[in-house]
């Protein structure tokens, strides 16, 4: 049985890739067994929040200049890591007006895999300041230090500075198209019907 004596509670991780069909079995167990009262006084039973789906993870190199931080995820579950820019002085950033602020980071992508970067929900909400192009897309093969292009759409001025958090970025995959030309397309009931076809 799934059982351990209550000292030595210990959270269960799974890897989504690897062990999907084994957490979903061990998730349907659990929730479906009722533990005798007379077990929960020394021991338990694992519980669905006691299973951790562990993100995968892939090794992504990069160089960093002197001074340059390298992305950092704030807690397990985070799905961005944040950048920091990279400034022997710094910028302000003028309301409705953009800037391209270095990282003093490189990548080397596995191939089949993007960098998106995206916005920190903290700048947007409070200052107004974003990614312009978001989600911008870092592609495998470029090795090139990674700059984010910011805008500040806030109602006043935005100080830059040095080591500041500025952007998030996630590691995707990626699907490359096989584009083929035919002479018409299937037919569909919505067919042409684009921009606010469905309602505002």
């Amino acid at each position: 049985n799934l059982r351990f004596p209550i000292e030595h509670r210990t959270p269960v991780c799974l890897h989504l890739k690897d062990n999907l069909k084994i957490a979903f079995a061990i998730f349907l167990t659990v929730l479906n067994r009722t533990p005798h009262t007379s077990v929960l006084t020394h021991f338990f039973f694992i519980h669905y929040s006691d299973i951790i789906f562990c993100m995968d993870k892939i090794d992504v190199k990069c160089v960093a200049l002197e001074g340059a931080i390298i992305p950092e995820y704030k807690t397990v579950g985070a799905a961005g890591a944040d950048v920091y820019a990279f400034l022997k002085e710094s910028v302000t950033l003028a309301v409705g007006k953009s800037c391209v602020i270095p990282t003093g980071v490189f990548y080397e992508i596995p191939e089949g895999f993007e960098i998106q970067v995206r916005p920190r929900s903290g700048l947007a909400a409070k200052n107004g300041v974003t990614v312009l192009n978001t989600p911008g897309t870092i592609d495998s093969d470029y090795r090139g230090e990674l700059q984010i292009i910011l805008i500040n759409l806030g109602d006043k001025d935005f100080v830059i500075n040095n080591g500041d958090r500025i952007a998030q970025i996630i590691i995707a995959p990626v699907t490359q198209g096989n584009f083929v030309q035919v002479e018409k397309l299937s037919v569909t009931e919505r067919g042409e019907k684009g921009f606010g076809s469905t309602g505002v």
